[in-house]
């Protein structure tokens, strides 16, 4: 099923989760031991039949090696509960890998999965001889991800390639996406194509490097139509945006606080006395 009443009626929910929650995380271990279950894994870690080696399944063994040596931190058998406390004390708690590593995982699991099609049946080992169709093994992968993000308000998303890029905002999205930067300036624009490519990166660092780059392009743009005099080079440009009073002075309230922001937080400078 690719929608349910509830979207149908009142619409998708918003994509604004950035984190990868116990509930969800237990959705796709779910959906990977049914794969492994159903062979889903033998193009990439055949199990041989013993007469004449065919494919017959996948080699869990295989599968789990390489997952512990790709995915460094990632527990094997793949965990959806941690234990607090000892003895009589202890409690099970909902658990979820750390967000990166469970997209890295999800990248994983998509390069490795094909759909299985039963061939041959040997009477004597009771299994069929398979074939695979990667492709829609994968399309079919990616469909159930991409449903468990949306149902779940996840702002992540598989693209056809196998890659999963982050969810802008809808009104936000469209704009970077259309917006061409052509101010005059190419470090200007090459800064904003920068914090826009940064912006949308699935890694949080990331994205903080590009408010960083976005302060810098801001300080670059306010010198731009006088570089020896900062000061009047804002009242050039502000003036030349409009001659409306009040949009002018409103235009010239959001500089000054956008200078306060980028001196006292932790984006331009780095003292112990920015906050984060």
């Amino acid at each position: 099923m690719s929608d349910y009443f509830s979207d149908r009626q009142n619409g998708p929910r918003a994509r604004t989760e950035q984190v990868i929650s116990p509930t969800v995380w237990a959705g796709l271990v779910a959906t990977v031991q049914a794969l492994i279950n159903s062979g889903a894994f033998g193009l990439r870690f055949p199990e041989r039949c013993p007469d004449g080696q065919a494919t017959c399944g996948g080699d869990a063994d295989a599968l789990a090696a390489s997952v512990s040596a790709e995915m460094p931190g990632l527990a094997w058998p793949l965990e959806t509960v941690s234990i607090d406390g000892e003895g009589f004390l202890a409690e099970r708690q909902p658990f979820a890998p750390d967000t990166l590593l469970v997209l890295d995982f999800i990248e994983f699991v998509h390069a490795s999965v094909a759909k299985p099609i039963s061939g041959k049946y040997h009477d004597f080992f009771s299994h069929h001889h398979l074939t695979f169709d990667q492709e829609a093994g994968q399309e079919d992968f990616r469909a159930t991800v991409n449903r468990m993000f949306a149902r779940n308000g996840v702002a992540f998303e598989m693209l056809p390639n196998g890659r999963i890029e982050r969810v802008l905002p809808p009104v936000l999205g469209e704009e970077l996406k259309r917006t061409l930067f052509n101010t005059g300036d190419r470090t200007l624009d090459n800064m904003l194509d920068e914090c826009r490519a940064k912006f949308s990166d699935r890694n949080p660092l990331v994205r903080r490097e590009a408010l960083e780059r976005l302060w810098d392009a801001w300080e670059r743009l306010k010198s731009l139509a006088d570089p020896s005099d900062k000061k009047r080079s804002v009242k050039i440009i502000l003036d030349a945006v409009t001659s409306v009073p009040l949009l002018r002075e409103r235009l010239e309230t959001e500089a000054t606080e956008l200078n306060s922001i980028g001196n006292s937080h932790l984006i331009r400078h780095s003292e112990i006395s920015q906050v984060p």
